[in-house]
């Protein structure tokens, strides 16, 4: 099956109107955040954020599939020493909208940078917050395991009879754990913390986020040939990482100059003969292209 990789120049809220309903697999984007990108993307203010916001997830609602997902990076911010609270505004508005709140995952970015405040330690942190239309989604846990790691070696080496059975917490909260159900594990699932660095080759971009970090998700809530859409696409990593990954993908971009860097990433190779150019009629400009 040929892969399509269509690119649409304009406010999201609008040319997310073109996608047909139900229709994408996976949700991965990075919005600008409250009061920040101002000299590329305006700032929207904290106190307009979700309102701006909030038509543009309803489009993302109505194109997602039911079994499809929706990860937001998204972080709030400091405002004269306390933290905003527009990303839990915003998550309570979603969910009027008919979003579930599936799961909250955490981004430790392991190289930020040093710093020194009065009242806080570096923010080495971001959300990832999982948004779903159905409880029932489709979920590829297999493809994201990770190494056992070195402690099982010693750890399960001699196991007490304890570790042979459901050994509840002591605590009555129901949780527990059999030890023994790791014996043989080379593999085992991974945390809801994801470590990894920030993107240092941003590509001119004031925010791009890691190519690990949508690959991560591609990997965990789709298949081949399944449909990738990034509303904020930026620099196009989404984008570059799902058709690596034989996704389909669909980027939409509001900035012409990011726009235009993706789309010459993603153009065909074009191949000349040996011959005079030849000056063609021109014709009106295009605002989506459809690369295959």
């Amino acid at each position: 099956m040929e892969l399509k990789t269509d690119l649409y120049l304009g406010d999201c809220r609008i040319e997310l109107k073109r996608i047909p309903d139900n229709s994408v697999d996976l949700i991965v984007t990075s919005p600008p955040y409250a009061d920040q990108r101002k000299s590329t993307y305006g700032g929207v203010s904290v106190k307009e954020y979700v309102g701006w916001f909030l038509p543009v997830s309803k489009e993302l609602l109505r194109v997602l599939k039911p079994t499809g997902t929706f990860i937001l990076n998204i972080k709030e911010k400091v405002i004269e020493g306390e933290r905003s609270t527009y990303v839990m505004e915003l998550i309570l508005e979603m969910r009027k909208q008919g979003w579930l709140w599936t799961e909250e995952f955490i981004w430790h970015k392991k190289n930020c940078f040093p710093g020194k405040w009065s009242n806080r330690f570096r923010d080495a942190w971001e959300r990832l917050l999982q948004f779903n239309k159905d409880k029932k989604f489709n979920m590829y846990q297999d493809a994201v395991k990770v190494p056992i790691g070195d402690w099982a070696k010693d750890r399960l080496k001699n196991l007490s009879e304890t570790d042979k059975i459901r050994d509840n917490a002591k605590n009555g909260s129901g949780f527990g754990k059999n030890v023994s159900n790791w014996l043989g594990k080379a593999t085992v699932y991974p945390t809801n913390v994801i470590h990894l660095a920030t993107e240092c080759n941003n590509k001119n971009h004031s925010a791009a986020f890691p190519r690990e970090l949508p690959e991560w998700f591609i990997r965990l809530f789709t298949q081949e040939n399944d449909t990738v859409l990034d509303p904020f696409m930026g620099s196009g990593t989404t984008i570059e990482v799902a058709k690596r990954m034989k996704r389909n993908s669909i980027g939409i971009e509001i900035l012409p100059e990011y726009y235009d860097e993706v789309r010459r990433q993603f153009a065909p190779i074009e191949y000349y003969l040996m011959e005079p150019a030849i000056e063609y009629e021109t014709t009106e400009y295009q605002r989506s292209y459809a690369i295959r």
